[in-house]
C-alpha cells in the first residue's frame, strides 16, 4: 500500500510523522499522523516491535489536533509506545449535505460504517480503522500487532470504547477522554446514527458502548476522565450511563470526574501522561 510523507518533525528524539494514502474503505485520500519514539530506530535494526496505541479525535478534528495540541510525545517517548493519529472522517465526496454542519458529514465520521446512501460508499470508519488502517501500519511501522490499545476524545472517546469491546483481543487496552459513552440516547447520536444508519434503532446497537458493555464486557480495566465543567456533559455525555451498565455487567472500569475541566484539549494534555501510562502498563510483554 502506497504512504506519501506529508510532513517530518523531530520531536523528543523520535520522528513525529504525518502521511497521506488512498483508502478504499473511505473512496479516497486519507490522511494520519504516526510518532515513533526514539527506540523505534533501533527495534527495526534488531527486527523488534514496539507497542503502538491509536488515538481517535472527536467533532471537527483532523489528524492535526492531537498531535499538536495533546503533547502526548514526551511520554511516549519514554514508555517506547508508538502514536497513530487518524482523520476522522473522509473528506471532498462531494455528497450533499457533507459540509453543512459540524456534527454530521465531514468530520463527523463517528467510527461506524454508514449502511444508507450515499453515506455508505465513503463513511466507513470503523472498517478504516480496524482493518484498512491496522493493514497499513502493520506493514509500514515497527509495531507490534499483538500489543495495541485504542483511545480517543469525545466522538473519538465513542469510537475507542466500541472498537474495543467489538474487538478486545485486537486493542488490548482502552481509554477515553469525555467520550460519547450512549450516542443511541442523545441528540449527537441520533443525528449520526439515523443520517448514517437508517431509523431502526436495532442497528444503532452495535455503535453503542452502553449496549455494548452489557452484552460484552471485556477483561482490561477501560479508563475515563470526564471534566465536571464540560459544557456537553449532562446533554450529549452521560458517562452515568456507561458507568451503571458496567458495573452491572462486571466490566473493569475507572471513572474519574476532574473538577474545573472541560471538553478542551487543555483538558486532555493535563491527563494525557496518566492514560499513556495506562496503557503502557497494559501492554507490557
Amino acid at each position: 500500500m502506497e504512504l506519501e510523507t506529508v510532513s517530518k518533525n523531530r520531536c523528543f528524539g523520535g520522528t513525529q510523522g504525518v502521511y497521506r494514502h488512498d483508502s478504499k474503505a473511505c473512496n479516497g485520500p486519507m490522511k494520519l499522523a504516526v510518532y515513533l519514539p526514539p527506540q523505534a530506530e533501533q527495534a527495526e535494526r534488531d527486527g523488534r516491535r514496539l507497542p503502538v496505541l491509536t488515538w481517535l479525535s472527536g467533532l471537527t478534528c483532523t489528524e492535526e489536533n492531537f498531535t499538536v495540541k495533546a503533547g502526548a510525545q514526551r511520554v511516549a517517548a519514554e514508555l517506547g509506545l508508538i502514536v497513530v493519529a487518524p482523520d476522522t472522517s473522509p473528506r471532498g465526496q462531494n455528497i450533499p449535505g457533507e459540509d453543512e454542519s459540524y456534527d454530521f458529514g465531514s468530520g463527523a465520521g463517528f467510527y461506524l460504517d454508514a449502511t444508507r446512501e450515499p453515506w455508505s460508499k465513503a463513511y466507513n470508519m470503523y472498517s478504516y480503522v480496524t482493518r484498512e488502517l491496522q493493514a497499513l501500519v502493520a506493514e509500514r511501522f515497527p509495531v507490534d500487532t499483538a500489543r495495541q490499545g485504542i483511545m480517543g476524545h469525545s466522538m473519538g472517546g465513542h469510537g475507542a470504547l466500541t472498537i474495543h469491546l467489538k474487538n478486545p483481543g485486537t486493542y488490548r487496552s482502552c481509554s477515553a477522554f469525555s467520550p460519547i459513552v450512549a450516542p443511541s440516547q442523545v441528540p449527537w447520536g441520533h443525528k449520526a446514527f439515523g443520517g448514517y444508519l437508517g431509523e431502526d434503532r436495532a442497528a444503532w446497537r452495535q455503535y453503542d458502548a452502553t449496549e455494548l458493555v452489557r452484552e460484552r464486557p471485556s477483561k482490561a480495566t477501560i479508563l475515563i476522565d470526564q471534566g465536571e465543567a464540560d459544557n456537553f456533559l449532562s446533554e450529549q455525555l452521560r458517562p452515568e450511563l456507561f458507568a451503571e451498565a458496567a458495573r452491572r455487567a462486571g466490566q473493569p472500569f475507572e471513572l474519574r470526574l476532574q473538577p474545573g475541566y472541560d471538553h478542551s484539549y487543555f483538558f486532555i494534555a493535563s491527563f494525557i501522561e496518566d492514560h499513556l501510562r495506562h496503557h503502557a502498563a497494559a501492554l507490557k510483554g
